[in-house]
């Protein structure tokens, strides 16, 4: 069975532009759309009759919601396949669930959905710091939403963690019939330890050369199975996340790994992650590791 593009849906602007990019996406793959509103009405049923009315009115509101969305869809992409469905879950929990059988599930920014809601990211950072998919965050400028650049930009990971960014980085560009920039940042260490030893050459540019090294790795077997694809490849010396922000601004999309961090509410996507999220010019897709 081929696995949908889920997105998220709720009555807000910002989830309705993801609808519009979802169908578009799901078009040039060639998935089916799934629709999901995150609303807690089921969960009131066993209430006291005097609720009933309340129950109604909020199950006339979620339909009205999906329907609005779908009918949405439907005008952007008339050829794609559009299922709708209404859980009753908390937007991140419900999201989350659809992670593990789902091509990507695409949010809206600040998406509602209970106290991770509440957070700089909204249900989008809450869901992929804990995702089994792709999780693309629909944010940006016009000309990154409308996807006008013509090019996707990779924020390249470490060789052995990196993987999954890549091939999904490669078959966005392939399907788009774009070019694909990949950039890998590299800075200097500031102090001599027994791991980083200060090398024999000059500093910056070992550091240059590991990372070259690092996109030759990364990029050996995508650029094989994919040689339509034209690749630009670049070594930066920087911040990663200040690079990629800067950079997103000549993107119609920014693929990075998820990473690793911690927060007080739990898990959160890595360093890199969360600063596209809050601040990239274009879409933002988040991609985890295997497992």
């Amino acid at each position: 069975m081929t696995r949908p593009l889920v997105v998220g849906v709720d009555e807000s602007e910002p989830s309705l532009l993801a609808v519009d990019w979802a169908a578009a996406e799901a078009a040039r793959h060639g998935l089916p759309l799934l629709l999901v509103h995150a609303s807690l009405w089921a969960r009131h049923q066993a209430a006291p009759p005097v609720g009933d009315r309340v129950r109604a009115a909020e199950r006339s509101a979620a339909e009205h919601v999906v329907a609005v969305a779908a009918e949405r869809a439907a005008r952007r992409a008339p050829g794609v396949e559009i299922r709708t469905d209404i859980v009753p879950e908390e937007a991140t929990d419900a999201l989350l669930r659809e992670t593990g059988h789902a091509f990507a599930v695409v949010t809206g920014t600040r998406a509602r959905g209970g106290p991770a809601a509440l957070l700089p990211g909204g249900v989008g950072q809450a869901v992929a710091a804990r995702a089994h998919s792709p999780v693309i965050v629909v944010r940006g400028d016009a000309a990154g939403l409308a996807g006008t650049h013509a090019r996707i930009l990779l924020g390249a990971g470490e060789a052995d963690t990196g993987a999954e960014a890549v091939r999904f980085a490669f078959r966005e560009a392939e399907v788009r019939r774009c070019t694909l920039d990949v950039v890998r940042a590299w800075r200097c260490a500031v102090y001599e330890s027994a791991e980083f030893p200060a090398p024999a050459e000059d500093p910056a540019r070992a550091h240059e050369r590991q990372a070259a090294a690092t996109l030759d790795t990364l990029l050996g077997d995508a650029t094989a199975d994919h040689p339509g694809v034209r690749v630009r490849r670049a070594t930066v010396k920087g911040a990663a996340s200040r690079i990629l922000v800067h950079r997103s601004a000549a993107a119609d999309l920014v693929i990075v790994g998820a990473g690793e961090g911690a927060g007080l509410l739990g898990p959160r996507p890595g360093r890199v992650a969360r600063a596209l999220l809050h601040h990239a010019a274009c879409p933002v897709a988040v991609v985890p590791r295997p497992g």
